[in-house]
């Protein structure tokens, strides 16, 4: 079964963690942090018994003093107008002053004991809390985004519904969906930099990365930058990147000879995909193998993606790559030059993705899953059996199906500034490989040998082949042929030739119940038809190649390259929550009825 690197995809982009690939933890969030609400950053407020204000308390600053007024009146659900905000004062009453409540602060600064001291109190507010709403003027995104930086700096994908329940947690208010989304939005630019300057980031952050470990590989497209109809020599404007680092690139080496390869849109502030790819050890886990953010799903951003993919990591032929159906993957693998294409690849189709395309065209749920069957067949009799099947059915569903080619059947951290999302690969990736090497060390110090999925299978087949019948057709080359017990069928099993008519043989490489059978009747050793990818010393080697730590940015050489900017034409012009660009599918619908 090979890895759906839609989840892959949409997980790294939102910094969401997918469970194999639990790719992003940001490592130098120091460097990243840009003092964004000043207003913030030495605001320390005394403590008061009873939550009141009195003359003289003393204050560090100015923004202090806003911020302790600001959470006094969301706390008390009162509200107040700033008479006077100047450099030296500060005067608020309240909304209600002259009407019924009398409540007045004034703040002034003491230059001789730099203090920020409360000069006139007129006490508790006597004005009634029905003249809030249900939300809080004070409220403000900026007021949220410290409240909730806490969690989005534990999880950037962190959903806009959940921002609102921790406000209503901590504040007792209920904020609309805009103020919220705006909140998380400047959380995230104070946690890991602001937009604009995260694109200046990244070649820095690259090439530090590479100075550390030379055989990663960064592959940089950019555009001159001119102003007015002067080029502008040192600064280019970020156009595509391709990344694959070192233990991503090795690891390949011993995973089955799978890719699959999707994308996802980026929702922050600049358009974008972030393109993915993935294979799969001996254990059925996701292994991401490369990455790359480019403009957007066109045919010239998959081909720059899928040659340097081919160039750098996916260099072994025989391979199949699995994507969906999209026009522009298809038109970049055909000006592949044959890299992509038979004897060197095998370009298949997602059957994930023809299901869901299936129930878009026809809306007939009940065929689902037949549809699904005929990707799974593993013999052309099985296939022909279920098409026939599906045929009865309607023509109309064959006649769609016959337009897909047969042999391409196979099953199958976006609200970031551009160098928090890279980075994010970068330092989730060392965890994973981390973790998985561990499991595998483990495994294998405890003295197993297969895989934990290849063992379970194993001891099925060995178990259904204790009732089929055996008759040996040519010792020396290991050719039988099998009778199964009491169906009477029968099949052709070649050992050595690593086949089996019921197709279970070639297309897992591990043996099937007929390969037992034949090996338990000529007392040969089973385990040497087992596949090597399926052995714990092979999926150890996947995750043996280590990350390097790249420590404090003030021991990173010196950069001399261009300065990177974003692309204009890609800033997203809306203000506020920005919309889907797609339309969810059946597959996406059924992925959020899933628990979390």
């Amino acid at each position: 079964m090979a890895p759906d690197v839609t989840e892959v995809a949409n997980a790294l982009a939102n910094e969401v963690p997918f469970e194999e690939p639990s790719f992003m933890r940001v490592l130098d969030l120091e460097a990243m942090h840009v003092p964004e609400f000043p207003e913030y950053m030495t605001a320390e407020i005394p403590m008061v018994e009873d939550g009141e204000f009195r003359v003289g308390m003393e204050f560090s600053s100015r923004e202090a003093v806003i911020k302790a007024v600001k959470d006094y009146s969301i706390r008390r659900s009162v509200d107040y107008r700033v008479f006077e905000s100047e450099p030296l004062t500060f005067y608020a009453k309240c909304t209600q002053y002259g009407s019924g409540c009398d409540w007045l602060i004034r703040v002034s600064l003491i230059s001789r004991r730099y203090c920020w001291v409360i000069r006139r109190y007129n006490g508790s507010h006597t004005c009634t809390r029905a003249t809030i709403s249900q939300d809080h003027s004070k409220l403000d995104s900026i007021t949220i985004a410290e409240a909730i930086k806490p969690l989005v700096e534990a999880d950037p994908s962190l959903k806009v519904k959940s921002v609102i329940a921790e406000v209503e947690s901590k504040f007792n208010y209920t904020v609309s969906y805009r103020k919220a989304w705006l909140a998380k939005q400047k959380a995230v630019e104070k946690i890991f930099g602001g937009w604009d300057a995260s694109y200046e980031a990244l070649p820095i952050w690259f090439e530090a990365m590479c100075h550390k470990e030379p055989s990663a590989v960064v592959h940089f497209e950019t555009m001159p930058t001119y102003q007015g109809d002067e080029l502008v020599g040192d600064i280019r404007v970020l156009h595509r990147v391709f990344w694959s680092y070192y233990p991503c690139i090795r690891a390949f080496r011993h995973c089955k000879p799978i890719v699959q390869v999707d994308g996802t849109h980026l929702y922050g502030k600049y358009k974008g995909c972030l393109l993915v790819a993935v294979s799969q050890d001996g254990n059925n886990n996701i292994v991401p193998i490369a990455f790359a953010i480019v403009e957007g799903e066109t045919s010239d951003a998959w081909h720059f993606f899928l040659s340097n993919l081919r160039q750098h990591v996916v260099t072994r032929d025989s391979v199949g790559l699995i994507s969906d159906r999209h026009e522009s993957i298809n038109a970049a693998v055909e000006r592949s030059n044959g890299a992509w294409s038979p004897p060197r690849a095998f370009h298949m189709f997602c059957i994930r993705h023809i299901e869901s395309n299936f129930l878009r065209k026809f809306k007939a749920p009940y065929l689902q899953k037949l549809v699904v069957n005929i990707g799974y067949s593993r013999t052309v009799r099985e296939y022909e059996v279920r098409y026939q099947r599906l045929r009865e059915r309607g023509e109309a569903y064959t006649n769609w199906l016959n337009r897909i080619p047969r042999e391409q059947y196979a099953l199958d951290a976006r609200n970031l500034p551009i160098t928090a999302l890279v980075k994010a690969t970068f330092y989730r990736l060392n965890e994973l490989f981390t973790r998985k090497r561990a499991e595998a060390e483990s495994r294998i110090n405890a003295g197993h040998v297969f895989s934990d999925i290849v063992t379970s299978k194993l001891h099925a087949n060995q178990i259904a082949s204790g009732n089929i019948q055996v008759s040996c057709f040519d010792r020396q080359n290991e050719v039988f042929e099998v009778r199964e017990m009491p169906s009477g069928l029968e099949f052709a099993v070649d050992l050595r030739g690593l086949r089996c008519d019921c197709g279970e043989f070639q297309v897992d490489r591990i043996p099937c119940r007929h390969v037992f059978a034949c090996c338990a009747n000529q007392r040969l050793d089973w385990q040497l038809y087992v596949h090597d990818v399926y052995k714990m010393d092979q999926v150890r080697r996947v995750y043996r190649a280590r990350f390097r730590p790249l420590g404090n940015p003030a021991t990173w050489p010196a950069y001399n390259g261009p300065r990177f900017i974003p692309n204009p034409y890609l800033r997203r012009v809306m203000k506020g929550r920005p919309r889907m660009t797609r339309f969810l599918n059946e597959m996406d619908t059924r992925m959020l009825r899933r628990p979390r």
